[in-house]
């Protein structure tokens, strides 16, 4: 198993990491342990998780997933076995605080939440779900419009939130800080705030990136490089777009297309399956499996910390575990280029 360092940290995690958004409704306690356990088996140690996990998020589940994890805790001793990534989640949801943003005054509790949840007394990597001034992500690129932003009262936030965070690593209760859903000033922000002394350095950014959205291959991956800021991609499969499950207008019935109900979050478009087969026929042609090639690819980008995949039962993270170790040849690295050119952003 290839293993990498969180930012500046001295946090050595798996290059592949297991998400825990369905444990609490799909996936039972029993089999969420059971993941666990498979996935350190197979020296996978990072784990990532989530306030108001599982999803969809609801009064009655908030809190679940990490529920399960402190279960697991509980049972087996095995804390530090691995390392562990949670959120506090932002505006927005009202369930979860009445909706309010992220603020010095919501961390503690925050914290605290989830280290009961978790049944630990420290969290590994602490991570805000989505900037408060907002996000591109979700599809919100196509019509993303910053103009509205309040640069002094953002980069305010920015610096409270880092001081009330400095408090958390200071009394042992986080060892570092990263973002999900950010932008490169986003991040440049955080990183520049750190520098001037205001808190702990973000040394991670969770956004999606798979073969079918690569949002981050430009200045984002520029920031990322200068500033020593790892990515933690999540949906790497496109929701499962990249395994071909729903190619030729497929709909398992218990798949996230027919359940989730909002065509796989926007990415069920009239390109997406065109695009999909595209990387399918690479993957054939070279005798890979889709799966494998799709989580290989993400996790040898340049500014890769781990690529985060979830699995709905033992099947499929048995499938996915046994392709850890691929690495692809540049034929095929080549192949998958020029599809991308030919397909670009299909949603």
């Amino acid at each position: 198993m290839q293993m990498t360092k969180l930012g500046r940290t001295n946090i050595e995690v798996s290059k592949y990491c297991l998400g825990s958004m369905l444990w609490g409704t799909k996936n039972t306690m029993a089999e969420g342990h059971a993941q666990i356990d498979a996935a350190l088996d197979a020296g996978i140690n990072f784990v990532d998780t989530a306030e108001m996990y599982p999803v969809p998020p609801t009064a009655d589940t908030v809190g679940g997933s990490e529920t399960v994890i402190g279960e697991w805790f509980a049972k087996t001793g095995r804390r530090k076995a691995m390392v562990l990534a949670t959120k506090h989640s932002g505006e927005g949801l009202g369930h979860i605080r009445d909706g309010a943003p992220i603020t010095a005054q919501t961390i503690p509790q925050t914290v605290e939440g989830s280290l009961k949840r978790l049944q630990t007394d420290y969290i590994d990597l602490y991570q805000f779900h989505w900037p408060n001034r907002g996000s591109y992500m979700f599809r919100k690129n196509w019509t993303y419009d910053p103009t509205g932003q309040d640069r002094a009262e953002t980069i305010q936030n920015i610096e409270d939130c880092l001081g009330a965070l400095q408090k958390e690593v200071d009394a042992g209760r986080i060892r570092a800080f990263g973002m999900s859903n950010d932008s490169a000033w986003g991040l440049t922000q955080w990183a520049n705030a750190a520098e001037r002394g205001h808190g702990p350095r973000v040394c991670t950014v969770q956004n999606e990136y798979s073969l079918l959205c690569r949002l981050a291959d430009t200045d984002l991956a520029e920031a990322l490089h200068h500033e020593d800021i790892g990515m933690l991609s999540f949906s790497p499969l496109a929701a499962g777009l990249l395994t071909g499950k729903y190619q030729d207008g497929a709909a398992p019935a218990d798949s996230r297309l027919v359940e989730g109900g909002s065509k796989l979050g926007g990415r069920m478009t009239d390109r997406a399956p065109i695009a999909t087969q595209a990387y399918l026929d690479v993957a054939a042609k070279h005798g890979l499996d889709p799966v494998h090639m799709a989580l290989a690819w993400a996790r040898d980008r340049p500014f890769m910390a781990s690529v985060i995949f979830g699995a709905s039962d033992m099947t499929q993270l048995e499938h996915i575990l046994a392709g850890t170790d691929l690495v692809l040849s540049e034929d095929v690295l080549a192949d998958i280029d020029t599809a991308h050119r030919a397909h670009p952003m299909p949603y």
